[in-house]
């Protein structure tokens, strides 16, 4: 059986380090800084990694336990406890891998920053928290991690709290994300209210009753109460994993500091949301409905936010649309039960999207602050590790077959085609479109960036001097002491090296894990369907090894599709970019609704935001000011001093006055005597 001591230590080191880097860092210095917190992450790797052998090899079961009891109320406990199944070892073994690549890369990237420290204490903390919620078995728990990783990217996405446009992007992100909370603190309850407790075990358990089970809306209508329950959790899950409507603060976060990206954009935080579902599979099993409603969501993320990213500019938003476009792919295969085929991309997508996010930050190392991929191009032969492994995360990305991408995105579009589901013809032409989109924007970025003629000659890279009108959206990061101007140059080996470590899973894990992970019953009991939704089961027949699977992709769609990218691309932006121009002045409208994203934050601004500010400013006009100051208070002021200056009339001051109307008093007096006798 595992140890809970040894659980309880995955999550606490982390937590601790960014205590002592936090609080104590002025003393340890910036050395110890870094030191503590990634010998921290890596002891969570090391633990994480021999956890997952020994339940991998059958020498212990999966674990699932409350470790402390924080209080009960009412019969309802809230504890922490640990769910450690092969389902929650592969999240920590992603989480920890990744996140120590990203310590090590810090250490390159930040190193003159003021703020080091505290950085490495909140990447820390953000481990920790990312921890805590994919090693939970209980709904308090799993809110907590789902919490507190929104605080931390609250707090890294603002870490250049001095900028407006970082503090604007952090509320942002903050605000919307709140959103999407309130419907999963809606699901949370709906499900302790039909099973009076928060366990995962109580829940599934309660799954048939709540199936049963109707929620009235009106005195003549009612819904299904799985239905609405799943809903309100997916809710959650759109905010947090960044789907539309709710994807609008991801794009803005990249004006955190470029490991931040790597770390909570591409890896893990957005990844809760697709975790969150499937760990909770044997409830949304059990809704067609929210199924649906989970497909068309993510088929819509998978194409529309690609094509934001054939417009951009910007190195690190292109990337960040990409990440976008990748989470729509992993809610279409939730959205068809195929939870296996959704966990097994956010695995090979976490390194790969790593990957791509520390080579745009090398590149911006390189390019001394610069990026704006206009600016760039020739860098291959100045800074050859970064155009590599870039061109590895970007191979891997686009589903080149034998690369790790590849079979994970494959088989969701193969699951997508098996499946008989509402809305599966509508999610099987976005993804298949999404396989041109993510190949043309992806080998445009690459193709601008490291090929074709040197743009970056005669001051065009000049510290902090940019041509912000150039940009269609920018956000900057800052250079850390990199040089100021001049020729690009490669980064540093601590750089270099979390790229190389990243691509290694980048190229490999793909084929050495898709057999056990989507066919060989890798996810046990830990992932629930019905024997009528198992895409994956039908697709098991057709499945002989990696390598035959990747031979025969050459007669499907998705390789051709993926193929005819990378030729546009080269064609349009490299060899031939009047073609591109010609394009944008052709469909000039049609990039302006690119340019303005939709107008998702247009109408954000102009009619959700500037409508709560006038109803705000209604209420604080009528309620506050005419009712509550000018009616009541005032008012009643008014009333008194009005009935006080009647009052005052009969105040003369004379002697005769007074002695008048004792007399009239007396003699009304006198009168009623006389009228009761």
């Amino acid at each position: 059986m595992m140890n809970p001591n040894t659980l309880l230590a995955i999550p606490l080191l982390p937590l601790a380090a960014a205590v002592l880097a936090g609080l104590f860092g002025r003393w340890i210095g910036r050395t110890g800084a870094h030191v503590v917190t990634i010998l921290a992450v890596g002891a969570a790797f090391v633990l994480s990694a021999s956890v997952a052998s020994g339940l991998l090899s059958g020498e212990t079961a999966p674990y699932n336990g409350a470790v402390y009891t924080w209080l009960v109320s009412d019969g309802i406990r809230m504890e922490v406890g640990f769910l450690v199944d092969q389902l929650s070892v592969l999240m920590m073994c992603v989480v920890t891998f990744v996140s120590l690549c990203v310590h090590i890369y810090t250490i390159g990237y930040m190193h003159e920053d003021p703020g080091y420290q505290r950085f490495f204490s909140y990447i820390s903390l953000f481990t920790f928290a990312m921890l805590m919620l994919v090693m939970s078995n209980n709904f308090m728990q799993l809110f907590f991690g789902w919490e507190a990783v929104g605080v931390v990217s609250y707090l890294l996405i603002g870490f250049w709290y001095t900028r407006p446009s970082a503090i604007f992007a952090n509320m942002k992100a903050f605000l919307v994300n709140r959103v999407g909370d309130f419907g999963f603190v809606l699901g949370i309850a709906g499900v302790v209210y039909f099973t009076g407790s928060l366990d995962y075990r109580d829940a599934f358990a309660a799954g048939p009753e709540i199936a049963a089970a109707k929620i009235a809306l009106t005195s003549g209508t009612s819904v299904s109460a799985i239905t609405l329950v799943c809903i309100c959790l997916f809710i959650g899950a759109m905010g947090k994993s960044a789907q539309v409507p709710l994807h609008v603060w991801l794009p803005d976060s990249m004006e955190g500091p470029t490991p931040i990206s790597a770390l909570i954009h591409a890896a893990t935080m957005v990844t809760a949301g697709i975790f969150m579902v499937a760990r909770l599979s044997p409830l949304f099993e059990l809704s067609e409905t929210a199924l649906t409603f989970i497909l068309v969501i993510g088929a819509t993320t998978a194409l529309f936010m690609g094509f934001l990213g054939v417009i951009n500019n910007d190195i690190k938003r292109v990337v960040a649309y990409s990440t976008l476009s990748q989470l729509g792919y992993m809610t279409v295969a939730l959205g068809v039960s195929a939870y296996g085929a959704a966990i097994f991309h956010l695995m090979t997508h976490a390194f790969f999207k790593a990957l791509l996010f520390l080579a745009a930050g090398s590149v911006i190392i390189g390019m001394h602050h610069e990026q704006d991929m206009r600016k760039m191009g020739g860098l291959a032969k100045v800074m050859p590790i970064t155009a590599v492994t870039c061109w590895i995360g970007a191979l891997a990305l686009i589903g080149t077959p034998l690369f790790s991408g590849f079979y994970s995105k494959d088989f969701i579009i193969e699951a997508v085609a098996e499946s008989h589901r509402a809305g599966a013809g509508y999610a099987y032409f976005c993804v298949l479109a999404g396989v041109f989109i993510t190949a043309l924007y992806t080998f445009r970025m690459v193709f601008m960036t490291f090929h074709g003629a040197p743009r970056w000659g005669q001051g065009a890279v000049a510290a902090h001097a940019h041509d912000d009108s150039a940009h269609d959206d920018h956000s900057h990061d800052h250079d850390h002491g990199h040089g100021h101007g001049g020729t690009p140059h490669e980064s540093p080996w601590v750089v270099t090296l979390p790229l190389i470590l990243l691509a290694i899973p980048s190229v490999l894990i793909g084929a050495y894990t898709v057999g056990p992970v989507l066919f060989g019953g890798y996810f046990g009991d830990a992932i629930r369907v019905l024997p009528a939704n198992d895409v994956l089961g039908e697709l098991s027949h057709h499945f002989h090894d990696p390598f035959s699977f990747a031979l025969e992709a050459v007669g499907h769609p998705p390789f051709w599709l993926a193929l005819a990218g990378v030729v546009s691309a080269w064609f349009v932006f490299l060899r031939n970019p009047q073609i591109a121009d010609a394009f944008a002045a052709r469909l000039a409208s049609l990039r302006r609704v690119l340019e303005q994203k939709y107008y998702f934050d247009w109408f954000n601004e102009h009619v959700i935001a500037a409508g709560t500010r006038a109803l705000g400013r209604g209420f604080w006009k009528f309620g506050d000011q005419t009712v509550i100051d000018g009616a009541i208070v005032n008012g009643s002021a008014r009333v008194v001093g009005a009935l006080a200056a009647r009052m005052r009339l009969l105040q003369t001051g004379f002697l005769y006055s007074y002695a008048f109307w004792m007399v009239i008093g007396l003699a009304v007096l006198l009168g009623w005597f006389l009228v009761r006798g």
